[in-house]
């Protein structure tokens, strides 16, 4: 697919025109897009923002430098080295073209103010640790350019642009190809959560009975020896009992309550009712709540709740919403 890459050209203006020409004629013959001072407004602090966003745009970043450190920007910087120094930033593969006998410029080219004299030899001296070339001539400088922006583009590749045209058809063939994988992870994913854990086929579930203790509280009435179950005769007494329920049983008791979360004590509500106002005992009540996590039919729920809510909430897994269904949905008849 051809692509083409999008190159930042920085320099002082007026004293480099023909330099810079002999650059963007070496950037076109390259099939490159040449992107620069051209293209901006009179210096102000809108211009910056500008320049930043093209240098962003950019794939690479070259600057040139003569005999004038140019115009200062709103840090007491040159825009030539203020450029310089956010595409280094922004991390974009950058190249310095130093003049090589920068005295051997005539004077209307060169830097009169000491001040920006100083500021260019201290420019120079940055660049100068990164990666680098020198001209003496436009033409030596179009050549420069060229080989170096080969190697750079052969050693540290870029996004580039392409055509919308050459992209749609294998954009969209790409993009279908994913939607499809997608697709199938989901499926696998959802197959996964509604599959029970590995090795819940060795606990007991389904129609496997569970001896559930409990408790009752009774009174003794009058006559004595007659004990009438939740009455209000003057004397009570909790008893001990149990008996058997199908894990079957016990999970449609209390599954329902945890379609949009329940904490313990709902659970144990709810288990209290199946076994008609009989008070499940602890012990009980936790090996219940064991046995249905191990199953993969409940699990703890991770909806962020205030720190004053100490509970401990509990939710449907998708394999026990499923498994709720089938037991308590009612079937048309045949």
């Amino acid at each position: 697919m051809d692509k083409r890459y999008q190159v930042f050209v920085s320099s002082t203006f007026h004293d480099l025109q023909e330099e810079r020409q002999e650059i963007i004629q070496a950037l076109l013959e390259l099939d490159c897009i040449p992107s620069g001072m051209e293209l901006f407004p009179a210096a102000n602090e809108d211009q910056w923002t500008l320049i930043k966003k093209v240098i962003e745009d950019c794939d690479y970043y070259i600057v040139i430098i003569g005999g004038r450190y140019g115009s200062i920007g709103p840090t007491g910087l040159s825009y030539t080295e203020m450029e310089y120094r956010y595409a280094l930033e922004r991390g974009i593969p950058t190249i310095g073209f130093l003049h090589k006998v920068p005295g051997s410029l005539p004077l209307d080219r060169s830097e009169s103010d000491p001040e920006n004299q100083k500021k260019l030899k201290e420019f120079r001296e940055f660049v100068e640790k990164k990666s680098c070339r020198y001209w003496e001539s436009p033409a030596d400088l179009g050549s420069q350019v060229s080989r170096s922006l080969v190697k750079s583009i052969k050693n540290t590749p870029a996004i580039g642009w392409i055509r919308a045209d050459q992209v749609g058809e294998t954009v969209s063939a790409e993009m279908l190809r994913l939607r499809n994988r997608i697709e199938e992870l989901e499926a696998g994913i959802q197959s996964v959560r509604e599959t029970p854990p590995a090795g819940s086929e060795t606990l007991a579930q389904g129609d496997d009975l569970f001896q559930m203790d409990f408790t009752i509280l009774a009174t003794e009435s009058v006559e004595g020896g007659v004990f009438e179950l939740l009455g209000n005769p003057p004397k009570k007494k909790r008893y001990s009992d149990s008996f058997k329920a199908s894990w079957n049983d016990i999970f449609s008791a209390v599954a329902p309550l945890m379609i949009d979360e329940a904490p313990d004590y709902k659970l144990k509500d709810g288990l209290n009712s199946f076994t008609t106002e009989r008070k499940v005992k602890d012990d009980s009540f936790q090996t219940i709540k064991v046995q249905l996590r191990a199953l993969g039919l409940i699990g703890k729920s991770q909806r962020a709740r205030s720190v004053k809510d100490t509970d401990t909430y509990w939710a449907l897994t998708p394999n026990g919403d499923a498994v709720m269904t089938r037991l308590r949905a009612i079937r048309r008849d045949s």
